[in-house]
């Protein structure tokens, strides 16, 4: 049986008013709205609401991840959903910037000046009862515009909780969609719609992504909530899902590259994923993130680190393995060890230098200190292994150039084939390109011999292949 929402407060006078306006609208063949609505389509008459009268959805997924931000205010949300406390809560996040609960989203921003030039263009959806199933941050800038109506479709009269999170997830995956879930809000529908016991492949089709799309992100919610947990220090504090918000790219990219060394070679992955978080956390762009590679710890890092980075020596450890008594083996290396540990000290200090007035200041300050210290080790690190990135890509550009011009050499030999079969050749012209390749392969030549005292068989064959008769 559906799981039904407590009935608001004010939930029998809004339905009173609401089926006397659609009564209205029917008579006048009104203007309809088009929902997915239990497996099909379903035409919705629109009314006008006061926007006052209307309920903020707890269970909206826009802001589901910046709920957990003030945990009190999220525990009155939660026992009393209706309310004042919890509704003002709803409308004050639904204007917040996603990554960053104390600005003000620019989208929103945007959205009030739009519906304040045009006025509503789309109309939202709210249940009988006076939810919002649709339109909860319309709502919210329309109210703080001094705006006094909005314009909504109505579901039926038996709607469930899972109806009002179905038709709101359906709406905002459709492409002409203005305003999308933020990054993580969008891990967490995705994880709220299997965890009700959806198949992956139909989830995926209704986030209009590819199955492996979907375990992809599954991973990287896991890495974050990992995160997280080992963030969280003895006073308390901890990081917030929300920090990761701005990560998106950086994580999909660790994603694959961690899951494509793990097949050969895990404890190397383990610390190219260990390396890359830390490098997230210390907010480097894309582009230095990449260069963290499995040996960035130790080839660039760890001599380098100091004394309160470094952590203390620590040998492999056995593990039991369940139902093979006896049988143990080695768990994470000395070296994978040492990688995480510089990864949670900078989780914890992170979590710390983020919680503000909840800790002393001297506390805050150490950490501050810390992750500066970091930063700075760090980017001497980055420098090196882009120099070494750099050089390794002009190691291999001479090689790839001739490899691409034997490419083009094969490409010619069957496109002269059939160009002779065809009577299309024109013998000057490819007796004046020949001479061309001829005066190249002199210039590598030279510069060949006067680069190797012992030359292999292939650039011995250069030097008498355009060696002067």
């Amino acid at each position: 049986m559906a799981v039904k929402f407590g009935v608001p407060p004010e939930g029998e006078r809004i339905r009173s008013l609401v089926e006397e306006r659609l009564k209205q609208a029917m008579s006048e063949n009104g203007a309809k709205i088009t929902v997915d609505w239990r497996g099909e389509q379903k035409h919705l008459h629109v009314i006008s609401m006061p926007v006052d009268m209307l309920y903020f959805n707890p269970d909206t997924h826009r802001i589901r991840a910046q709920r957990t931000l003030e945990p009190e205010r999220n525990r009155v949300l939660e026992e009393e959903p209706w309310g004042e406390v919890a509704q003002t809560y709803l409308h004050d996040l639904l204007r917040c910037r996603p990554s960053n609960p104390n600005q003000t989203d620019p989208d929103y921003s945007a959205l009030q000046d739009e519906l304040d030039d045009f006025g509503q263009k789309e109309p939202g959806i709210i249940s009988p009862d006076g939810i919002l199933v649709d339109g909860n941050t319309r709502c919210a800038a329309l109210r703080d515009l001094g705006i006094k109506d909005i314009r909504v479709g109505v579901l039926p009269a038996d709607t469930s909780r899972r109806d009002i999170n179905s038709v709101e997830l359906a709406l905002q995956l459709r492409r002409d969609q203005r305003r999308e879930y933020s990054y993580i809000n969008r891990l967490i529908a995705i994880e709220d719609e299997l965890a009700d016991g959806r198949r992956e492949e139909d989830v995926a089709r209704d986030f209009n992504i590819k199955r492996t799309t979907l375990q992809q992100d599954r991973w990287v919610y896991q890495l974050i909530n990992d995160a997280i947990d080992r963030s969280r220090t003895a006073g308390g504090v901890a990081l917030r899902i929300v920090d990761f918000e701005d990560h998106q790219e950086k994580l999909r990219e660790l994603q694959r590259d961690y899951t494509k060394l793990a097949k050969t070679e895990p404890d190397a992955a383990e610390q190219l994923k260990e390396s890359r978080l830390a490098m997230v956390l210390l907010n480097y762009p894309k582009t230095s993130v990449r260069l963290a590679e499995a040996d960035f710890h130790s080839r660039y890092l760890d001599e380098r680190l100091p004394s309160e980075l470094r952590p203390g020596v620590q040998e492999p450890a056995a593990v039991s393995i369940p139902g093979l008594a006896g049988v143990t083996i080695p768990d994470a290396t000395a070296a994978v060890k040492a990688t995480q540990a510089l990864t949670d000290a900078l989780l914890q200090a992170k979590a710390v230098s983020q919680a503000g007035d909840t800790l002393e200041t001297a506390m805050v300050t150490e950490a501050d200190a810390l992750i500066k210290s970091a930063r700075k080790t760090f980017d001497v690190a980055v420098k090196m292994a882009g120099a070494n990135a750099e050089l390794r890509k002009r190691q291999v550009a001479v090689p790839e150039r001739l490899t691409d011009a034997a490419d083009y050499v094969n490409q010619c030999a069957s496109e002269f084939a059939e160009a002779k079969s065809k009577r299309a050749l024109d013998e000057d012209a490819f007796d004046d390109a020949l001479l061309t390749l001829k005066a190249s392969l002199a210039r590598l030549a030279k510069q060949a011999g006067r680069t190797f005292s012992s030359p292999g068989d292939g650039v011995a064959w250069l030097l008498n292949s355009t060696r002067e008769n």
